[in-house]
């Protein structure tokens, strides 16, 4: 059974800087692509960022890129989102997920708990 285990939230003040881990577990894990997603009160789930099995391919959705950095290590079954620059709209519950290629949150199989980040103005 695949289990997913985040965890570095916390809260920040703007333009500080979080780094959020993923710990994965379970069969075949290193064949799926990574994500993290996040959710902001009153919206809906939306992509973050994702990264291909191997590693050599990484997606972000336009508001974090060049402020957001994500990474894994396949041997250790990890995921990292270093998030520098931070901004109040970053401010949500932060997701990672292993799933299919996509910016889709239905395409992701498996989810984590979730980790609570706020950044103050």
């Amino acid at each position: 059974q695949v289990q997913l285990v985040e965890s570095g939230g916390g809260s920040v003040q703007a333009g500080g800087s979080l780094r959020l881990a993923c710990a994965a577990s379970g069969p075949t894990v290193s064949y799926y692509t990574m994500g993290w997603f996040r959710q902001a009160p009153g919206k809906d789930r939306e992509f973050v960022a994702r990264i291909s099995p191997n590693g050599d391919q990484k997606i972000y959705t336009d508001s974090v890129k060049g402020r957001f950095t994500i990474s894994r290590d396949g041997a250790k079954n990890t995921g990292d989102l270093q998030m520098n620059v931070l901004k109040p709209d970053d401010t949500a519950d932060y997701y990672c997920a292993l799933g299919s290629w996509s910016d889709q949150s239905t395409e992701y199989r498996y989810w984590g708990q979730g980790t609570q980040d706020t950044v103050s103005s």
